[in-house]
């Protein structure tokens, strides 16, 4: 991510959207059930082999965010209706798939 690009403001824009915006005027948005799905945690994707330890098709359409927090100023963490609750979303890899 370049210096010029960080994040400006984070908001969900409707109940499955997830929204950025970033300072060089971009605008992302982010379909909240594809995120779960594409988690990366460890309870998600084996640290070792890096296989998917969760099948991205038994997560439910209706999963929603229930709480959205900073990690410090590189990422977001996501609790959702499912419980989980470990997975990091790092602003570069957001802007990357945004």
């Amino acid at each position: 991510m370049s210096d010029q690009a960080r994040v400006q403001r984070i908001w969900q824009q409707d109940d499955r959207t997830l929204a950025i915006s970033w300072t060089d005027g971009r605008k992302s948005l982010y379909d909240v059930v594809e995120l779960r799905r594409q988690c990366r945690c460890a309870n998600c994707v084996d640290e070792v082999t890096k296989k998917r330890t969760v099948n991205p098709d038994d997560i439910p359409e209706s999963v929603r965010p229930v709480k959205i927090e900073s990690v410090g100023r590189y990422a977001l963490t996501i609790q959702f209706t499912d419980g989980h609750r470990t997975g990091i979303y790092p602003f570069e890899r957001l802007r990357e798939i945004g």
